[in-house]
């Protein structure tokens, strides 16, 4: 069995930033998430996509901001239970937790910090016969390495920031892109709009609207789709070597959903800003998979929020001591492989 002083379920960015405020306050964590690697979405749905948001930084791609906040925590030695998903959580007579995962792994800590963003996740489909034959082979839901594109001639269907977004990106990695939206009009942002259209005036982009994709073909790997104009129900088909619908994704707790929690619209419930704390003691909700009054679904709000959370955590761990908060510029910070940063102290001299 896995011991820890905090078990935070979801490693992606407020997950991880939560290790290094705990490790401040002496507190060693590990994490379960059920994607192969830490980072959440950041690393799984858009690792080469820029963060414009995170203070500090005027621009971050969402994989060099988990392989920082990994360098980060780095020092605190946090234990990693990955691939597994965490499936159910037993109360014991003391008010500490045993949490299993649906690989049988379990992990005992007096608190858990569920962190799992917007939970389990996965893509749209759109309804096309077929469709699970081409997984894999020029099918795919999420861009994880755009290089695999370049060269390539790309279709991506979607009306939404993620389609604009990457429609934008590609047009200078693959050989053609074409993007092809249901409307004419666009749900995404103003400005990635105006730059679409500017890509198709230039001829870089492909626009087709409105219409919709009706089938894909191809003997072993993907070879054309079928484009079908919903104005004039005109269809073409058009090569491609790759089709990426970008549908959204439907999120949903899971297993966590049966845990006695209190849910609202899919996210977990806290009873206050305080402590981020649920109805149940002991566990708390951090970032996106928490609700409360005012609440904003950012990376930066998903960090305070972890920064509340561990106080919280140490004071019920050690409800006899009592922390005094030190800036990191005046303690430095002390990591459990020994390690100490801190800033040069000043040399104090007699003057003659």
């Amino acid at each position: 069995m896995i011991k820890t002083d905090i078990l935070i379920i979801g490693a992606g960015p407020t997950g991880l930033f939560a290790v290094f405020e705990a490790g401040l306050l002496q507190l060693k964590c590990h994490l379960i998430d059920a994607l192969p690697q830490a980072g959440g979405q950041c690393s799984e749905i858009y690792p080469k996509k820029p963060i414009y948001d995170i203070p500090g930084y005027p621009e971050v791609l969402a994989g060099d901001l988990v392989d920082n906040l990994m360098e980060q925590i780095k020092p605190f030695q946090p234990g990693f239970t990955l691939g597994e998903r965490a499936e159910t959580i037993e109360k014991l007579d003391d008010g500490t937790f045993i949490v299993t995962t649906n690989k049988g792994t379990k992990h005992h800590a007096p608190i858990v910090a569920i962190a799992g963003g917007l939970g389990s996740f996965e893509p749209r489909k759109p309804l096309l016969e077929n469709l699970g034959k081409y997984e894999d082979n020029g099918v795919a839901y999420m861009i994880k390495e755009p290089e695999i594109y370049r060269g390539k001639k790309v279709l991506i269907a979607g009306g939404g920031d993620s389609a604009l977004d990457w429609s934008i990106f590609l047009a200078d990695v693959a050989d053609e892109v074409t993007l092809v939206h249901r409307r004419n009009e666009f749900r995404g942002a103003l400005d990635s709009v105006e730059k679409v259209q500017q890509l198709k005036n230039e001829g870089k982009i492909n626009l087709i609207t409105p219409a919709e994709i009706v089938a894909l073909k191809g003997e072993d790997h993907l070879e054309k789709v079928t484009v079908k104009n919903t104005s004039t129900s005109e269809e073409t088909d058009v090569e491609v070597d790759n089709f990426i619908p970008l549908f959204g994704l439907s999120p949903k707790l899971g297993p966590i959903s049966d845990w006695g929690l209190e849910i609202e619209k899919n996210a977990i419930k806290v009873d206050n800003t305080y402590d981020y704390q649920t109805n149940i003691p002991g566990i708390y909700a951090i970032g996106d998979v928490n609700t409360y009054p005012g609440k904003l679904k950012l990376i930066l709000c998903g960090f305070h929020e972890a920064t509340l959370m561990c106080q919280s955590a140490y004071q019920k761990i050690f409800p006899d001591k009592k922390y005094v908060m030190k800036y990191t510029t005046v303690g430095g910070v002390t990591g459990f492989d020994g390690s100490k940063k801190e800033a040069p102290k000043a040399v104090v001299k007699a003057i003659d």
